[in-house]
């Protein structure tokens, strides 16, 4: 295993293995906890990077083997939104939260004093990182049991979403439908690398429509899509 730092967020991670409802092997719980920011400071460290990696493989193919069986009546694309809705960013750092992640995250300094805790890119990629710890310490069975308690509520709403599955594809076809030709999408970001915040903006025949803000690029322009497609909606009606 890796040889993690001496940390005083390892002994009291009881309550959150407790949230999480399941065991990790102690060695791999330091490593999906590690930031890249914390790593750096640390000396080199191994980061939470390739667990985030294993762990994401393992939420993809969860989620999608229980909308397969759940929903023998939707096709692919309907399906493919619903995943979307139950992986994205901010549902995932929404289950973060929920667990009361982000104390136990280790963050180098800048990042601490940015709130990096409790920023939704570090959120969900650190929950991402522990689906892969459940995942080498308990198998499929214990990771796939994990995955339906943290995002089964979600993946249930994804059911009821409609356009909200995905703002920027419902956007697109609301704009095809009036008429209105091509959806485009300005985005700028500002900060430094570990505190980048993105705004984004949605242009529809020459008029900005909706506007949005976030940690990443995609989360600001789906927020900015779901603020135009109620704009030109209510224009609609």
């Amino acid at each position: 295993m890796v040889d993690a730092p001496a940390s005083p967020a390892v002994p009291a991670a009881r309550a959150l293995l407790d949230a999480l409802g399941v065991e990790i092997d102690p060695e791999l719980l330091v490593l999906a906890l590690t930031h890249r920011s914390f790593a750096h400071e640390a000396g080199g460290i191994p980061t939470n990077e390739r667990l985030e990696f294993l762990g994401d493989s393992v939420l993809g193919f969860v989620v999608t083997e229980r909308l397969y069986r759940d929903h023998a009546d939707l096709p692919e694309g309907e399906l493919a939104k619903m995943r979307a809705a139950t992986v994205s960013q901010r549902a995932l750092a929404r289950v973060a939260r929920s667990l009361g992640l982000g104390p136990y995250i280790l963050l180098g300094r800048g990042e601490t004093a940015t709130g990096g805790a409790d920023k939704d890119s570090i959120l969900s990629d650190t929950l991402e990182a522990l689906i892969g710890a459940v995942y080498l310490t308990g198998g499929v069975d214990v990771a796939r049991a994990t995955v339906f308690r943290l995002v089964g509520p979600t993946l249930e709403r994804a059911a009821h979403l409609g356009a909200g599955l995905d703002w920027k594809t419902s956007l697109q076809e609301l704009v095809a439908g009036l008429g209105m030709g091509t959806v485009e999408y300005r985005a700028e970001g500002s900060g430094p690398d570990h505190a980048r915040e993105f705004t984004a903006e949605v242009v529809v025949a020459g008029q900005v429509w909706g506007t949005g803000c976030g940690s990443a690029k995609k989360s600001a322009e789906q927020e900015a899509a779901e603020a135009a497609y109620h704009a030109l909606s209510a224009k609609a009606d």
